[in-house]
């Protein structure tokens, strides 16, 4: 008889609600390559969980409590460098898209992402590639062109995005640790980029395109 294979990849399941974490735990040990080690449900405990399993991917929820996922993927990505962080989430705005990539994440895949291409994504993150889910890749496409997110800098997003919550531009410049002269230069770039000239029109814009959302 042929022994069956040591699974390879080592999992680490991110995700605050219990039944997700469930069926993924439960999707992923169909798989005779993949071992689920561990699941955490929160940012600070995916980092905890990280350094003790050291697993070989960390499939990550961008909505979590206590941290989000964009910025525990930093955190593991600075600490591990060594683990991939692949994200897996509902939310597909550019502000989202971007800040997950620009925390070092290996792909970024949608929730409602077939079996197969959800193990692909895993098998391809964990050999170094990148995997996308072709909506998200679409977008980042688009990004880089300049065409949805009208090119909105990471920056401006968050500036953009801060705007939408209602910030005004002293608590933006004090949560981004900025002056409020910069502020105001990100906001009128922001302005031409949209093709609009205030705050209310810019917000608007926004999330009719899909650049930003609102919690």
């Amino acid at each position: 008889m042929t022994p069956a294979p040591t699974p390879s990849i080592r999992v680490l399941v991110v995700d605050d609600h219990p039944v997700v974490r469930d069926g993924l735990t439960a999707l992923l040990a169909t798989q005779p390559d993949f071992l689920v080690v561990g699941e955490a449900a929160t940012g600070p405990e995916a980092l905890r969980r990280t350094a003790e399993l050291v697993p070989d991917i960390v499939l990550m929820d961008l909505q979590l409590p206590g941290m989000d996922g964009a910025a525990a993927t930093a955190a593991i990505r600075a600490a591990h460098p060594d683990v991939a962080v692949l994200v897996l989430t509902t939310y597909d705005t550019d502000a989202d898209i971007t800040s997950a990539i620009d925390a070092g994440a290996a792909g970024y895949l949608l929730k409602d992402t077939g079996r197969e291409e959800l193990c692909a994504g895993i098998r391809s993150a964990a050999r170094g590639g990148a995997a996308l889910s072709p909506t998200v890749a679409a977008k980042v496409l688009a990004h880089m062109r300049g065409d949805r997110g009208a090119g909105l800098s990471g920056r401006e997003l968050e500036v953009l995005s801060a705007v939408a919550r209602g910030q005004s531009n002293k608590q933006i410049a004090r949560t981004l640790r900025l002056s409020e002269a910069t502020v105001k230069t990100h906001l009128l770039h922001i302005y031409a980029k949209l093709d609009v000239t205030d705050r209310t029109s810019a917000v608007t814009a926004a999330l009719g395109r899909g650049v930003i959302r609102i919690d």
